[in-house]
């Protein structure tokens, strides 16, 4: 009986950095078939969200125009929501459930942000730090309207500068990282010229603006929407007027399909090989579901593991990828050891602080000896639309619980824990 060719050879899941750069990298090593599928509608992910492609960077520009020349097929406002097996993917086409046969799969599905919850942080005008990037870059007039940012790493200064650009007043961005582990955080990466240049052009654009160290957002309050919140360095507080807030607590990877797929997950990251690939065959990974280390470290992720999929092993194992790649791996190292969340970020909380958004599942409710299990068997924490992507890594934070175990179907958390901020929560 002769077998049916898969409908492709090389399928991306993520139309990221990383993914942009895996499908290239496949097709032009060549890969008869290479199919990029994106939640969004159009490619480069979260960070290279756009509407004008003419604006964005030139290694974005570059990596779009490549995917077209080398004929990759791309597919928006998809969502792989089940796998059988690494061959056979389930796919939610637009609203339409199909089977999608393939020979390889690469898992570039990012990282999304990390919450941990305060007082009033379920107010609308509450948003990831992020999430209020995005909704910028989707059309969000903050023209004249008074946005305060809280939160760690480099996102910050990336976010204030587009805040600034859009015409808002921007009273203070705050850095939850103490001074310490941002002076040897600056002594070691601002090294490198272009990411001191990048970070000069950011702070420049928000030059008006307060950046303070070792302050952290304790309290949000409002009614119909936020309209205060207090801000901490831990020795004082005081309270700030603001239309708009941003916070968050950092990046995680985005391990949900690569779990699903059966593959090794170690720290909360994909465990990948020097050529990406991960514990299952014929299963790849790259970009921040690896660990998060910033979007050119991603780029070379995806470009090995595209190279490895399309069956080019040398060129995948050659020495300037791998150098490229172990830099970015120091890199994210050194990122997650300055900006992990400091331990005042986890006894915010009180009782009736709200953990799981979906199900109103309060703080008051849980206690802290329980499994994750027992948590969502006898209060439904974890049991809405986002599948836990946001309660889960917060009682990981509070309680170190393990996170809600992967099932299908899968959801699109990402879209609801991002745009909660413009509707109330009910």
């Amino acid at each position: 009986m002769r077998r049916r060719r898969p409908l492709a050879d090389v399928t991306v899941i993520g139309a990221g950095p990383a993914g942009l750069a895996a499908a290239v990298a496949a097709a032009e090593s060549g890969a008869g078939r290479v199919l990029l599928i994106d939640q969004t509608f159009r490619a480069g992910g979260q960070i290279w969200r756009h509407r004008d492609e003419g604006a964005l960077p030139r290694k974005a520009r570059s990596l779009l125009g490549r995917a077209r020349t080398a004929g990759v097929w791309f597919v928006g406002s998809s969502t792989v929501i089940d796998a059988l097996s690494p061959n056979d993917l389930v796919v939610d086409f637009r609203g339409r459930a199909d089977h999608l046969e393939t020979a390889a799969v690469i898992v570039a599905t990012g990282a999304r942000e990390r919450f941990l919850p305060f007082p009033g942080w379920t107010l609308p005008g509450v948003t990831g730090v992020g999430g209020l990037q995005a909704l910028l870059k989707g059309g969000l007039d903050v023209r004249g309207q008074r946005v305060v940012l809280a939160g760690t790493g480099p996102l910050l200064f990336a976010v204030a500068a587009a805040v600034a650009d859009a015409g808002a007043r921007l009273l203070l961005v705050a850095e939850q990282a103490p001074r310490d582990r941002i002076m040897r955080f600056a002594s070691h990466a601002l090294r490198n010229a272009g990411r001191l240049a990048q970070a000069l052009r950011h702070r420049v654009a928000f030059a008006r603006t307060p950046y303070r160290v070792g302050t952290w957002i304790s309290r949000a309050e409002g009614g119909d929407r936020v309209r205060t919140v207090t801000v901490s360095n831990g020795r004082d507080r005081r309270v700030l007027e603001c239309d708009w807030l941003g916070a968050a607590a950092g990046m995680i990877p985005v391990t949900d399909v690569a779990a699903l797929l059966g593959c090794a997950i170690d720290s909360g990251a994909v465990r990948v090989d020097s050529q990406q690939a991960t514990s299952v065959p014929a299963v790849w990974a790259a970009g921040e579901c690896t660990g998060v280390a910033g979007d050119a470290a991603a780029c070379v992720e995806g470009e090995i593991a595209g190279r490895s999929a399309a069956g080019d092993v040398t060129g995948a194992a050659s020495l300037t990828l791998q150098h490229a790649r172990d830099e970015g791996r120091r890199f994210g190292a050194l990122l997650a050891a300055t900006f992990a969340p400091r331990d005042e970020l986890r006894a915010l909380s009180d009782p009736d602080t709200v953990i799981c958004r979906c199900e109103d599942v309060r703080l008051g409710a849980l206690q802290p000896g329980w499994t994750q299990r027992q948590a969502k068997l006898w209060t439904r924490l974890g049991m809405g639309a986002c599948q836990g992507a946001v309660c889960g890594p917060a009682c990981t934070a509070l309680f170190g619980w393990d996170g809600n175990a992967v099932r299908s179907p899968l959801g699109t958390p990402t879209c609801a824990a991002w745009m909660d901020g413009l509707r109330p929560h009910e």
